[in-house]
């Protein structure tokens, strides 16, 4: 038998004062409880004497510092196996995830659907990275999703302005982030950004077998960027009017993914996450060691209850018949 909070223990050593102080008040309850307080709450006719009263005082304290320290019993180590899947989501954080042709712009459907699809994903550690011409890692992978969702929900273009989108630098930082794995799996939320020729990405996407899985956001007829000034507007004093990038489908596909257009559908990204848990079901199993242990304190705890009862009250006396 072991104990889990075996500190507790040390208040056995305030037995042995109670045990004198009950001595030196000649087994008055006195000595630790307020006489006022046991007038009270005991009875006027008792069978039990003050002496064992006092006895079964010191076994119940005895008994309730034993269930504080948790005894348990050791039953040995227990392996567990889960399977996982591991998957890298990216939000684009672009100048043009500002774009206001998706409600209330890209960047913030985005958010919305980044926490839909963690309402999916089952068995599953999910890591979040930020990217533009930059990346930024903003979670490890990790099965958190509270802790996640409260750092996606702070997530803010106000300080930033970041033109371009580096889709390469990207999937470098995804391919970090999974290490050793064998199969890669990253779902970028993103507009396409500016690029015609996704080449690049594409070889390197599979000579680390990344399958790229992309929900495209924003609308061929494109959208303005507010700012302070209005709208943003180029060097020329036209307003620049920002389109989806449906090309960066190539990357989706050739990398072993899937690609999926922006709806107002509720089901559509429990869709794309659905293809990815099916296609990469039970591919890697994780196992762990966890110690099983059976509490005990229960028992301690249930007669140190008995004990205080019968220390402080006492059954009366049963009448003799004349």
């Amino acid at each position: 038998m072991i104990f889990h909070d075996i500190y507790y223990l040390w208040l056995l050593l305030l037995l042995p004062p109670l045990v004198m102080l009950i001595k030196v008040k000649g087994d008055e309850f006195g000595g630790v409880f307020n006489r006022a307080v046991l007038q009270k709450i005991q009875l006027k006719n008792r069978t039990i004497s003050k002496k064992t009263r006092s006895i079964f005082l010191l076994v119940a304290i005895t008994l309730s510092i034993i269930a504080l320290a948790r005894p348990q019993i050791n039953n040995g180590e227990i392996k567990v196996k889960s399977s996982f899947i591991n998957v890298v989501t990216a939000i684009d954080m672009s100048k043009s995830m500002f774009a206001n042709d998706v409600y209330p712009n890209r960047f913030e459907f985005a958010k919305q659907k980044f926490f839909e699809s963690l309402k999916y994903f089952k068995n599953a550690k999910v890591a979040l990275i930020g990217f533009s011409t930059q990346t930024f890692l903003i979670s490890p992978l990790t099965q958190d999703f509270h802790s996640l969702k409260f750092l996606a929900k702070n997530l803010s273009l106000d300080y930033l302005s970041l033109k371009g989108t580096d889709i390469l630098a990207t999937l470098e930082s995804a391919n970090n982030l999974f290490g050793d794995e064998k199969k890669k799996i990253l779902l970028m939320f993103t507009d396409g950004g500016d690029q015609s020729d996704f080449s690049k990405e594409i070889a390197y996407a599979k000579s680390h077998n990344i399958s790229v899985y992309i929900y495209n956001i924003g609308t061929t007829k494109g959208g303005v960027i507010k700012d302070k000034n209005g709208v943003l507007k180029d060097k020329n004093g036209d307003i620049v009017v920002v389109k989806r990038n449906d090309k960066i489908k190539e990357l989706a596909i050739q990398s072993g993914g899937a690609f999926m257009k922006y709806s107002l559908a509720k089901d559509d990204i429990k869709l794309l996450v659905d293809t990815i848990a099916s296609k990469y079901k039970a591919e890697d199993e994780e196992s762990s060691t966890i110690q099983d242990r059976e509490e005990l304190f229960y028992y301690p705890l249930a007669l140190a209850i008995i004990f205080y009862m019968m220390a402080l009250f006492s059954l009366p006396r049963i009448k003799e018949k004349k």
